[in-house]
């Protein structure tokens, strides 16, 4: 039997000796004192481990490279991901949005799942260890150099380290240097599903505030739509965050002079929406402006909109006028953000660039200029959206790499 050396214990690394032990002696090297650190604190610590939408759908919410890995989704799909930890005992549901959690709410039972399945397949686990380098000649790899001195022969080598993001929980882009020490070229390395910052200063004043069913448009100097999105949103005291905004924040990592448009009211043209406001003064036509805008917006809300539409916060609803209204109408369906860009990687939740994916075979991970050597999950230039897309990604991955072996 041949011997397979797996480097990363997060989702993908997993998978992959799990799927390399049928047929092979495995050994799983995890610098960290415990598997799936990074999993731990997925989903705020609940795990969206995939999402149940037609696999087919999966390629919408895939900034990165998502015709990379059409033949990894399609051999490890989110049926079989579900499969895979029914049969393991994990009850799972799904959540709206259609992302899909352990009925527990506990990554750590998908974590415990994993390692089950690991000791049944005889996997060997070395923890606290840290891989220093591989050693190769010409372009086969033979070992792997730990940080104590100590070298561990094998046949096939699994690279599955992670990317650049969370670094507390291992991912400190290691991957990309051993990868690139074989001759691999590595794509841009940037934060994606991280919150964005705002340069208006009134964004602290709304710290906190939560935002449900608004759009936002990330638009370029020339006012052309880079990304639009429908959904859940938060301002914090830098700037803007929750699920619209994470998915978002790949295009502001891409992109610079970007300003966040937000439709406050999407459900309405901006017609109805004057007569909305119109039939709102018409109940109280003799309240000041300041005080008229209750049934219409949020609390946090008001002060701001007022002073961007620049009408008298005291005047009487009743004086204000059908070009004011129409200016209130703009302020709140196209409310301008000045980004500043995105927080820092050690912030984000996944990493956008990595591996060069022309470079590795898409049928099964494999390196195309090293032929015993082989990737998996974020360490490869692949990204998605929130929703539980990108742990999907690494378990396709894993899977195709292992299973290749």
């Amino acid at each position: 039997m041949s011997k397979v050396i797996v480097i990363g214990g997060g989702p993908a690394g997993m998978m992959a000796s799990i799927a390399a032990s049928t047929h092979n002696n495995t050994l799983l090297i995890e610098k960290n004192e415990k598997l799936g650190k990074k999993m731990y604190i997925s989903g705020k610590g609940r795990c969206n481990v995939t999402n149940s939408k037609d696999i087919s759908e999966f390629f919408d919410y895939i900034p990165g490279n998502a015709n990379f890995l059409y033949s990894a989704l399609y051999t490890f799909t989110n049926e079989d991901t579900i499969k895979f930890f029914n049969d393991l005992n994990v009850k799972l549901k799904t959540e709206r949005g259609d992302r899909v959690f352990p009925v527990s709410d506990k990554s750590s039972d998908i974590i415990k799942a994993m390692e089950k399945k690991l000791q049944e397949n005889k996997v060997k686990v070395l923890l606290n260890s840290h891989v220093k380098k591989l050693l190769s000649t010409d372009d086969h790899i033979e070992s792997v150099e730990l940080s104590d001195g100590s070298i561990i022969k094998g046949d096939y080598f699994i690279i599955a380290t992670g990317g650049k993001s969370y670094p507390q929980t291992g991912s400190t882009g290691e991957g990309y240097i051993m990868a690139k020490n074989l001759g691999h070229n590595i794509t841009r390395i940037m934060p994606s599903l991280v919150p964005i910052e705002i340069k208006e200063s009134f964004v602290k004043d709304l710290q906190g505030l939560s935002l449900k069913n608004v759009r936002l448009d990330i638009k370029n100097s020339k006012n052309k739509i880079l990304y639009s999105d429908f959904g859940e949103m938060l301002f914090t005291h830098f700037g803007i965050s929750g699920p619209i905004v994470l998915s978002a924040s790949r295009t502001v990592s891409k992109f610079d002079n970007l300003k966040a448009v937000l439709n406050l009211k999407p459900a309405l043209s901006e017609d109805e929406l004057d007569k909305r406001i119109q039939r709102d003064f018409e109940k109280i036509p003799n309240k000041s402006f300041k005080n008229s805008l209750d049934d219409l917006l949020p609390k946090k809300m008001i002060p701001v909109i007022i002073k961007i539409s620049t009408i008298d916060p005291d005047k009487k609803v009743n004086s204000v006028t059908r070009e004011e209204r129409k200016k209130l109408v703009d302020c709140i369906q196209n409310l301008k953000l000045s980004i500043k860009g995105p927080r820092p990687i050690d912030e984000a939740i996944i990493t956008a660039g990595g591996v060069d994916v022309k470079e590795i075979n898409p049928s099964n991970m494999k390196s195309k200029l090293v032929d015993n050597l082989y990737f998996a999950g974020e360490v490869i230039d692949v990204d998605g959206y929130t929703g539980g897309f990108n742990i999907q990604i690494a378990l396709s991955t894993g899977f195709s790499a292992g299973s290749e072996v």
